[in-house]
């Protein structure tokens, strides 16, 4: 495994409890790291015989999301500037000073939006960083040019999240789906009304002669079902009784002339 990976790692498991849950997919550590490095490369400066890299980088991030990680943050700090490090050792660039990295809260950023500024910068003139020098030239040959030190930070560089946080999606409705079933062969009702009987404008035709033309009907209110007797002949009974109306629930059977007609309610 590379040291950038262990790295990289290293910073995963240090904030995956608190951390890793307060920003679900918004800034995270690794991406910060990811992102530190790309800055680098970007900014680097080609010499005659070196490349230069930034010593310096700002980042800058919304309030609330540097205040989910202020207690941890000397922490990432430390190993943000040993992936950048390593990052510049694996790409043989020089720097000034070993990596230094600083965390500042902009107001202006948005809730998983960082920005990153960068910047070379001379070591302290009180010896403290050594830097990262070229080795000294020959006494007779003429002097390697320096890097070009900038006096200000670069263009500070905006992330964004690749897609927009979205609530997750309410969980569907609960359907209702009725139906009866006649020796087997079933029937849906879709409509409010169904009227059972042997006309043949009856949504729920039988050829059954002790059936009247309009017997009864199956009737919806809401996500309630009830059967009502339309005046038939030999009347309707519902398991076993008979009735002028009533209620239905899921398996009562509805018996009309000689035919039995089995009411089935599921909820998909």
């Amino acid at each position: 495994m590379s040291v950038l990976r262990t790295i990289e790692r290293s910073i995963e498991g240090l904030f995956e409890g608190v951390f890793g849950r307060a920003f679900r997919t918004h800034v995270q550590p690794v991406e910060l790291a990811r992102k530190l490095a790309k800055e680098m490369d970007e900014h680097r400066s080609v010499s005659v015989s070196r490349v230069y890299a930034p010593n310096e980088y700002s980042v800058y991030l919304a309030p609330a999301d540097r205040q989910q990680f202020a207690s941890y943050e000397g922490s990432l700090i430390g190993e943000l500037q040993e992936y950048l490090a390593e990052h510049a050792r694996r790409e043989g660039y020089a720097l000034l000073t070993p990596p230094r990295v600083s965390v500042h809260a902009d107001p202006d950023l948005a809730i998983g939006e960082f920005g990153i500024a960068t910047q070379m910068v001379e070591p302290d003139p009180s010896g403290q960083g050594a830097p990262n020098r070229p080795p000294q030239a020959r006494v007779d040959a003429p002097p390697l040019p320096a890097p070009v030190v900038s006096e200000t930070p670069s263009t500070t560089t905006i992330y964004r999240p690749d897609e927009p946080l979205q609530a997750p999606p309410p969980p569907p409705e609960p359907r209702q789906v009725v139906s009866v079933s006649i020796n087997g062969r079933r029937i849906p009702l879709a409509g409010p009304r169904a009227v059972v009987g042997r006309s043949k404008d009856c949504e729920i035709r039988l050829e059954d002669g002790n059936v009247s033309r309009r017997h009864c009907e199956f009737v919806a209110n809401g996500g309630d079902w009830s059967v009502v007797d339309l005046g038939s002949t030999n009347g309707t009974e519902v398991n076993g009784r008979v009735v002028d109306r009533a209620a239905l629930t899921d398996g009562d059977k509805i018996t009309v002339g000689g035919t039995d007609l089995v009411f089935e309610l599921t909820v998909a």
